[in-house]
């Protein structure tokens, strides 16, 4: 049986890394958080000091980024996720990154692989779609939540300003945009707990594999 994909895509804050991760525990399968292979390219560059906008050192960085080596830990930092949007709208880099995500998706049993693009481009023929979104109010104060429950102290008007920012350069960037796939089912967490679009994202999971196995 050829491996079972499912792709959820969405803005930064929506849930989708949350969700991502218990529904590949509860089906046993591989799990990409493809956000990361555009942090470790970032990363990468501000380790050794280059510019963001150097297009081939990102590219030299992006074709050695190992799937199997990705810190969430160093790579979840703040300022990598900024970085790692402006190397992300490289076409060139992109396209490297995303044959690598595409081969990880064709690893037996199957994945769950999370992003801004990878029902539209990276797994468009997935068993299933997932569109993960929440209000930007809502996804401010969670993230801002989420620096507070770890001692930190942050800004509700800069993290809002920052997520409204990185949603404008993912929206509008001209390669592999984000938005919901046309097939997608959409997810709205702005007044949902995770247990519940867990439950959501399953149901509709669970429909499709019951259809799979009478095929």
């Amino acid at each position: 049986m050829k491996p079972f994909t499912i792709a959820i895509d969405g803005p930064a804050g929506a849930g989708k890394g949350t969700l991502a991760r218990r529904l590949a525990d509860h089906y046993r399968l591989n799990l990409l958080d493809t956000g990361l292979t555009y942090r470790a390219v970032a990363h990468a560059l501000l380790q050794v000091g280059l510019p963001l906008d150097n297009v081939s050192a990102a590219e030299t960085a992006a074709r050695q980024v190992d799937l199997a080596k990705l810190d969430r830990a160093v790579l979840s930092a703040h300022a990598v996720g900024e970085a790692a949007s402006k190397v992300a709208v490289f076409p060139t880099v992109r396209r490297i990154l995303v044959e690598k995500q595409r081969e990880f998706a064709k690893t037996p049993p199957g994945a769950v692989l999370d992003g801004r693009d990878i029902g539209t481009v990276v797994c468009p023929d997935a068993d299933i779609k997932l569109y993960v979104t929440a209000s930007a109010e809502v996804r401010a104060q969670r993230r801002l939540a989420e620096i507070e429950s770890i001692g930190g102290t942050a800004n509700f008007a800069e993290i809002l300003a920052d997520i409204q920012r990185r949603d404008e350069r993912d929206m509008g960037r001209a390669d592999s945009p984000l938005k919901p796939a046309a097939d997608a089912h959409l997810l709205d967490t702005s007044e949902m707990a995770i247990e519940a679009a867990f439950l959501a994202a399953m149901a509709v999971i669970d429909d499709v594999l019951a259809k799979r196995d009478k095929a």
